[in-house]
């Protein structure tokens, strides 16, 4: 069937304005809007047919019901739904009504078709070019700061604001603050007399210390903090601090000075926890960050059953220098950790001093050791234990995290 052929079959099917005549060959031939083509081609079959020329009503069309000869409405509504969010790219999405689509797939299939342009394709370019030429804004098909999805058969506009992410290290200098919300274990967040009805386990974590006031300064609806690891409960971050990656999620203002958001968070969490802001990040290296295996130095303050000399200790320290240790899922997290057993090298370890018959000792270790369960033994599933070497009960009495070295600095 030759192209004459092919627009008369189509033209067969109903009233089809020009875009939609000439998306049906939307792959041939280039310099040509859709509309051009399809007037050429409507053109063409009627000089073929030795009939009069007819220009269409675009609002009789079959297929798009004349939705792109109101590319301008449309491009008007979405400036209009971006009123007041700060962005400088976007992308035009559009949600096409499972009868159109079903419509237009029909005559490619009918007629065996192999050059068309879905509708959706069309209404995106043209609509997001009427946009730039509102806006000044740019479109951009891979990384857009908002998207705007346009309903045909609602005829609205949804805008998905795309999330900013940032790079820092934080500092935690209170001990019973969790990386990240917990909810109650009660009621699971709903809310109860056990939680004082705030759904949560503890009142605080790094992540809201650190989230409240990025929230209110970007003018989001949330801020999900992605750490690279995480610390006990009971311990402080100290040393260098932690290197985490802040998502603020749908965000009305973007290009804050990270210099005075720093500022900002550090007075809002009143010494508790810190923050050394970095620069901008993107969720690739949320990735990186997540599947980076940082080595880690930790200061504890372990507490021995029984009289030990400190030759003693020190000796036994070093018997765990540079050794492979064996670690079923300590007790403490098997709840929420699956029940195996993992090896994890002790890089180094040495005493640094003693305080009232304790030991201070500095550990490095692979990532994923479980320091604590390394002293105590875990009643045997932590093999070798600094406990099972002295042949005494052993026992961290505190930890600080001094250094979270990662593979990659992320921009540092």
């Amino acid at each position: 069937m030759d192209i004459v052929n092919e627009v008369e079959a189509i033209l067969g099917y109903g009233d089809t304005c020009n875009h939609c005549l000439g998306r049906f060959f939307g792959k041939r031939s280039f310099g040509l809007t859709n509309e051009e083509r399809g007037r050429a081609l409507r053109i063409t079959h009627e000089i073929a047919a030795n009939e009069p020329h007819r220009e269409p009503d675009p609002q009789s069309c079959w297929i798009c019901g004349g939705e792109l000869s109101r590319v301008d409405e449309w491009a008007a509504k979405v400036v209009e739904a971006f009123r007041g969010i700060e962005f400088s790219t976007f992308l035009i999405g559009t949600k096409v009504p499972p009868l159109v689509a079903e419509s237009e797939e029909t005559v490619w299939s009918d007629l065996s078709l192999h050059d068309p342009e879905p509708l959706k394709a069309e209404m995106n370019r043209e609509v997001g070019k009427a946009v730039s030429a509102l806006s000044g804004k740019t479109a951009d098909l891979k990384h857009p700061d908002v998207v705007a999805v346009l309903d045909l058969a609602e005829g609205t506009v949804e805008v998905q604001i795309n999330p900013v992410f940032f790079f820092g290290r934080y500092l935690k200098y209170e001990r019973g603050i969790p990386q990240t919300h917990w909810d109650c274990r009660a009621c699971r967040g709903a809310g109860c007399e056990r939680c004082n009805f705030t759904g949560k386990q503890y009142a605080d974590s790094v992540e809201e210390l650190i989230g409240r006031p990025v929230i209110e300064a970007f003018d989001a609806e949330n801020a999900v903090l992605h750490g690279a690891g995480r610390e006990d409960i009971d311990a402080r971050m100290l040393g260098s601090g932690r290197p985490f990656v802040m998502e603020v999620e749908a965000p009305r203002k973007r290009s804050l000075d990270l210099a005075a958001l720093e500022e900002e968070i550090n007075r809002s969490a009143g010494g508790r926890v810190a923050v050394h802001l970095v620069g901008w990040s993107d969720r690739k290296t949320v990735q990186s960050l997540k599947s980076d295996k940082a080595h880690k130095k930790y200061r504890i303050l372990v507490e021995i059953d029984g009289p030990v000399t400190s030759d003693e200790f020190r000796t036994a320290l070093d018997q765990l220098k540079g050794v492979t240790i064996r670690q079923r899922t300590p007790t403490r997290v098997s709840h929420r950790r699956a029940d195996r057993v993992r090896e994890r090298q002790v890089i180094d370890i040495q005493c640094t001093g003693t305080q009232d018959d304790r030991y201070w000792v500095e550990v490095v270790g692979e990532a994923g050791l479980y320091i604590k369960e390394l002293v105590s033994g875990d009643g045997g599933r932590t093999q070798p234990s600094l406990a099972q070497i002295l042949g005494r009960t052993a026992s961290v009495v505190s930890l600080d995290v001094m250094l979270v070295k990662t593979a990659n600095e992320y921009g540092e």
